[in-house]
């Protein structure tokens, strides 16, 4: 992709840039001092591929479209620019960063507020899952930098009084593609629409999609494209593997290899949110110490889970493909394609949790009757065949038993749960005082209201 530059492809040739690689630091691509110091104190010793590309054209004001693989460094690549150009023209309301999940946007402002912290940049994160009245208050406190989910912040514009976007001076949008696949478009046009025609926009991306190509045109004025990697590529030092398997023995198999790698922390994919659910409680009736992270989740209890992941408080996170973007944890060793990802970029984006900036770790995907064919896309996309992770099936059977009864317990644990939320949220809809709501109350506590009605 790198031969298929813009109009100025001479400026951006990458290739003699590799090879200063080693010598480059953050000061010779022209960050100011102030903000070296900050990446020291993050332990940002010398710049990644991207963010050598990417920094001394964004500090020249173009435009930019960032093609990197995950874990490469975009969120660097993007914030110093933005908070160099702060620091020169100090205003609020500067910048405003797009992105597809909530997790993201947190992780994002974590590293704004920390890079920014010596010069006293302020960020607000808007999304949804949360109270939108803290965060009217937070944008009326004109902060410098806005990371938000398109939706969310579509609401604001529309209702919060006062709130505008008019003075903005950049937009990045990070993970474009995912972005544009969760049918955030319609959100993002309108978007484009309140904000400044004359701001720089960076656009960053782990794959370039017709779509993204679509947005380029329209939001991106005479772009530099900085491609690390045009092909889809997973890192060197990933061990991938995958285990061929009858699919009413998945659980058995997951417990076997829990077992057998016990000792590293585990991210484990499953497709959908009940399925993450169920095979959390399993783990857990099994004395595995799992954590679930998935979209039904409300907001405190996805950043909980997190967090506790992150702490190294729990060893296995089990997670839907929200968390399969961006996601920075560094301590995962071990990723398992619980289910297999129907799209197969998805599944580059998964295994890139693990091995994340130069260490190694390891991908194994359960491959069923079902999947053979989701299988074989994914070699194709990545140019490789992958190797058999060795099992011993006499093993994995000892363990069906158990499995078979944790199975029983997770179901019912799942069905109480369904219940308990059914119950709840009648009751927070009879939250008034009328007399139906009481009688319906009475139903629901098993007549522990008596009192309140004879009143």
């Amino acid at each position: 992709m790198a031969a298929s530059e813009e109009h100025d492809s001479p400026t951006e040739e990458p290739q003699p840039v590799v090879e200063e690689e080693e010598t480059k630091t953050f000061k010779d691509l022209g960050v100011t001092d102030v903000l070296c110091e900050a990446c020291d104190q993050l332990g940002w010793t010398k710049p990644t591929k991207i963010q050598i590309e990417a920094i001394p054209l964004a500090l020249q004001g173009r435009d930019i479209i960032g093609l990197a693989e995950t874990g490469s460094g975009k969120t660097g690549a993007f914030a110093l620019p933005i908070l160099n150009a702060l620091l020169e023209t100090p205003q609020r309301l500067f910048a405003l960063v797009l992105t597809p999940t909530r997790e993201l946007a947190f992780q994002i402002s974590e590293q704004f507020e920390a890079l920014g912290s010596s010069i006293g940049v302020q960020s607000a994160v808007i999304v949804g899952g949360i109270d939108s009245m803290s965060q009217s208050l937070a944008l009326a406190k004109k902060p410098h930098i806005i990371i938000a989910t398109p939706g969310r912040l579509i609401d604001h514009l529309e209702n919060t009084k006062g709130f505008n976007l008019r003075a903005l001076k950049y937009l990045v949008m990070d993970e474009a593609d995912r972005i544009l696949n969760m049918d955030f478009e319609t959100e993002v046009d309108k978007i484009l629409k309140v904000i400044p025609r004359d701001r720089k926009t960076f656009l960053f991306s782990a794959t370039m999609t017709k779509k993204v190509q679509k947005l380029q045109r329209a939001a991106l004025k005479n772009p530099v494209k900085c491609a690390v990697s045009s092909k889809y590529q997973t890192v060197e030092k990933l061990q991938q593997y995958y285990v061929f398997i009858p699919s009413k023995f998945k659980d058995t198999y997951l417990v076997y290899i829990l077992n057998e790698l016990a000792g590293n922390s585990f991210m484990i994919f499953c497709s959908t949110c009940n399925n993450t659910q169920r095979t959390a409680l399993l783990l857990r009736n099994l004395g595995f110490t799992a954590i679930p992270l998935h979209g039904q989740m409300s907001q405190s209890k996805r950043l909980g889970s997190l967090n506790k992941f992150k702490a190294k408080a729990r060893s296995i996170l089990l997670a839907t493909d929200v968390a399969s973007r961006g996601l920075d944890i560094p301590h995962v060793d071990v990723v398992v394609n619980f289910d297999i990802p129907t799209h197969s970029k998805d599944y580059i984006h998964r295994v890139g949790r693990t091995a994340r900036a130069g260490r190694s770790g390891k991908a194994i995907t359960f491959v069923t009757q079902y999947d053979v064919e989701l299988f074989q896309r994914i070699e194709h996309l990545i140019g490789k065949k992958l190797p058999v992770f060795p099992t011993q099936d006499d093993e994995v059977m000892m363990l069906t038993e158990r499995v078979t009864e944790a199975q029983r317990f997770a179901r019912m644990e799942l069905r109480e749960h369904g219940e308990k939320k059914k119950r709840s949220r009648e009751d927070a809809r009879d939250n008034d005082d009328t007399e139906g709501a009481i009688g319906v109350r009475n139903k629901v506590a098993g007549g522990k209201m008596k009192k309140r009605k004879g009143r």
